[in-house]
């Protein structure tokens, strides 16, 4: 399945049907007068955010949708129906914005979320709305109102527990394959990773998701390379994992070009907790090692792990830490939730 994080569409709500003018004329009934019923209204147009989609690949193949209007009154006092809603299923973590791609209009994360995002018209009054003692016949009825209508663009930033961050061929695919049951596309030359992937790590009976994005290089802020578009994907994380190839010189340098990256970006991510690893060190010896993970820890202000995604060395113990971060974040998220709720409660 192709990965698509990106998609402008067309959204319009249904139309309200119109009044009906109708007079009642039955044989051997005495009175009979106004009797057009309303119209009935438009359908509106509802986003969902449905657990089992993880991509926006199916709006490629539709990019109108349209609401059904509502039914036209009828003689009798019928009233016609209302249109259904027309309800856009989305993936969890899609952001609706307008067309300067900037305005963020509606965040859906939560699975099951429903947002009621165009409203459709409401019906027109039909003939029998306006009788009165000094109207007894009125031959108008009024027109259903128009839905609304608008061009959007929905953007996907994946829901995941951690992130891998670094440059091309920093091993981010080989950790993610060696730690989850993924397949990523895994090769000895730059940008082999062209989409993000998500993987489920397992640790004792719990577990959490891994993001891995494509590398990121000096300039991606300015465009270079696949520039920054897909560090959308781990603005949501709870803790980034910077991965750092061992075995080229400047460990350091390599390090700071991604952070330096990472601020130009934005979006809270050098503020979010991050745990280093120096990977690939099955291609070191003990001395190197040693010598480079050293210059990384002084660069990163912070003690680095050492591991070996290919040949597996470290990864379990850097999946526990990471797994310990995330439940530290969780439970700080729900004492806070509480708190919220503990302050908003009125006898």
């Amino acid at each position: 399945m192709k990965f698509l994080d990106e998609a402008k569409i067309f959204l319009k709500s249904g139309d309200g049907g119109n009044g009906c003018v109708s007079f009642r004329r039955e044989k051997y009934v005495e009175f009979g007068g106004p009797d057009g019923g309303d119209g009935g209204r438009g359908g509106d147009l509802v986003f969902e955010c449905a657990p089992d989609l993880n991509t926006l690949i199916d709006f490629r193949y539709q990019q109108h949708f349209k609401a059904p209007r509502g039914t036209d009154g009828m003689g009798k006092n019928r009233s016609g129906p209302s249109g259904k809603a027309l309800v856009v299923k989305v993936p969890p973590g899609t952001q609706i914005l307008d067309e300067d791609r900037e305005t963020l209009l509606a965040d859906i994360t939560k699975a099951g979320d429903r947002v009621v995002f165009l409203k459709g018209g409401n019906g027109g009054f039909g003939n029998a709305h306006f009788k009165s003692s000094t109207n007894q016949a009125p031959r108008y009825a009024n027109p259903g109102l128009e839905g609304q209508e608008r061009w959007v663009w929905l953007r996907l930033k994946l829901i995941a527990d951690a992130g891998l961050v670094g440059l091309p061929n920093a091993g981010k695919s080989t950790f993610l394959a060696a730690c989850t049951r993924a397949h990523p596309k895994i090769a000895d030359y730059p940008f082999t990773t062209l989409h993000p992937n998500l993987g489920v790590v397992a640790v004792e009976d719990r577990t959490f998701v891994l993001a891995d994005i494509p590398g990121l290089i000096e300039g991606a802020s300015e465009g270079a390379g696949l520039g920054t578009r897909f560090l959308g994907h781990v603005e949501r994380c709870r803790v980034l994992l910077h991965l750092v190839d061992g075995t080229q010189e400047d460990v350091a340098g390599a390090y700071e070009t991604i952070r330096h990256e990472l601020e130009e970006y934005g979006g809270g991510l050098v503020d979010k907790t991050e745990v280093v690893a120096l990977n690939k060190i099955d291609a070191l010896d003990e001395e190197t090692i040693s010598e480079r993970r050293a210059q990384l820890s002084e660069a990163a202000g912070k003690d680095v792990h050492v591991i070996s995604g290919v040949a597996g060395m470290g990864v379990r113990e850097l999946t526990f830490e990471l797994e310990r971060i995330i439940l530290e974040d969780r439970k700080r998220e729900l004492a806070e939730e509480s708190v919220e709720v503990d302050e908003g409660y009125q006898p």
